[in-house]
């Protein structure tokens, strides 16, 4: 407020010394204006000072002026020092995390809210053939073409990663994962995979030919296993007992293998030729027939059906998996249990497929491995029932050669439901009226 005083006592002199001026020459309001003309000249020329101090040196300190003008030109130079440590420090912040970015093995690129390279490591001009500042501005997926990769980055559901090869070098096999952050801008990083997709498809290969392998010895054994038990009535007791052991054994192992050969089946064949329009009601009312044998009249079966529409798919495939949920369902709930297998509306006009149980329920702590090959909640009960192991990683693998996921939803004793969610691309036909 004081320096408003003293601009305003300034007009008024240079205003008053104008009058007195004028006056006695007959012309006063000629005077005054001179004076209101000296004002304004003062001021144009201390913003000119301050125009030239901001626009040609305004890193030294301000041009010195009393008034308004000098604490103007204070402030304004206290707003830029203070301006200027905070553009310092994120400077060397921004330094800091280049050369981590730098240090780093996998591949980090930096794309604005148009998908537009703007910044990347050393590591992503080695696996992805970068080069500045020749590829800085372009779009991405100049770069990566590969159709998966464009999806992938246009759908904008970045939960999962995306193998893919590199596309310098196809022996080199890249995990892409794109994060949004900011103003709609994503981070891609690309990671080098290329060991460990060897060993997983050594581990593949090594399954399915020991699987292969075992199948014939099995067959064999047997075969002959069932020829000697037409005589356990002539065999002592003990030789008996042991016989039948044998069979069980047998028979376990023979569909271990079969198990295991439709894995790495799913796994390694992706082809998808026999997908076509299932018959929803025949699929269920069978997998409910075979449940029903597995049961024995000790379950309740039912199947419910409220979603007009065909699975899109292999029937072999969504079989196999209908009926690992409800063999399952079966196996591990108590006599007089009540089990429905049920085809209804999902979200975003999708459907589930369902087996639901009001058995014993299973702890939550062991959701998450369930779908693990040869994971088992309860090993002994697991190996009394006849189980494998491996139902539910054999259902994990079908769905998503389907595209579709396993949602599982159980407590301890308040029963389990299995959901299959298939996307409304995995339909056809007409949705009920809502």
């Amino acid at each position: 407020m004081r320096h408003w005083r003293h601009e305003l006592w300034r007009l008024l002199l240079l205003a008053g010394l104008g009058l007195a001026v004028g006056w006695p020459l007959g012309a006063p309001g000629a005077g005054l204006a001179l004076g209101l003309a000296l004002n304004l000249v003062y001021h144009l020329y201390q913003l000119h000072r301050l125009h030239h101090w901001l626009t040609h040196d305004s890193q030294a300190e301000p041009p010195s002026a009393a008034g308004l003008w000098g604490e103007l030109m204070d402030r304004l130079y206290r707003y830029q020092k203070v301006q200027r440590i905070a553009q310092e420090r994120l400077r060397s912040t921004l330094g800091r995390i280049q050369e981590s970015s730098e240090a780093m093995r996998d591949s980090v690129v930096m794309l604005d809210r148009h998908g537009d390279m703007e910044w990347w490591n050393s590591a992503a001009a080695r696996l992805l053939g970068l080069e500045a500042p020749h590829d800085r501005g372009h779009h991405i997926t100049n770069l990566l073409r590969d159709p998966r990769f464009i999806e992938y980055f246009h759908a904008r559901d970045y939960r999962d990663s995306l193998t893919l090869p590199s596309p310098i070098d196809e022996r080199t096999i890249l995990e892409f994962q794109i994060t949004l952050y900011g103003d709609d801008e994503r981070l891609l990083m690309a990671r080098d995979i290329t060991r460990l997709h060897r060993l997983e498809e050594m581990r593949r290969d090594f399954v399915a030919n020991v699987s292969h392998e075992l199948r014939t010895p099995l067959t064999v054994l047997a075969g002959y296993l069932e020829t000697y038990a037409s005589f356990t009535d002539q065999l002592p007791p003990r030789f008996a007992r042991g016989l039948g052991q044998m069979q069980e054994q047998t028979t376990r192992m023979q569909n271990l293998v079969q198990d295991l050969l439709l894995l790495s089946r799913l796994e390694i064949d992706r082809s998808g030729g026999d997908h076509a329009p299932l018959d929803m009601v025949r699929l269920l009312e069978g997998v409910k027939r075979d449940a029903e044998a597995l049961s024995g009249g000790r379950h309740t079966i039912r199947v419910e059906l409220k979603e007009p529409r065909a699975l899109v798919g292999s029937e072999q495939e969504v079989r196999s998996a209908l009926s690992n949920l409800a063999f399952n369902a079966v196996r591990y709930t108590a006599e007089g249990s009540h089990i429905t297998l049920s085809w209804r509306p999902g979200p975003n006009h999708g459907a589930y497929l369902e087996v639901v149980d009001d058995g014993e329920g299973i702890d939550p702590v062991h959701v998450p491995r369930l779908t693990e090959r040869f994971y088992r909640v309860d090993k002994g009960r697991s190996t009394a029932t006849g189980g494998t192991g491996l139902g539910l990683a054999i259902v994990k693998h079908v769905l998503l050669r389907h595209d579709a996921r396993l949602e599982i939803d159980s407590r301890p004793r308040q029963g389990t439901t299995f959901r299959c969610l298939f996307p409304a691309t995995r339909l056809e036909g007409e949705t009920l009226a809502t």
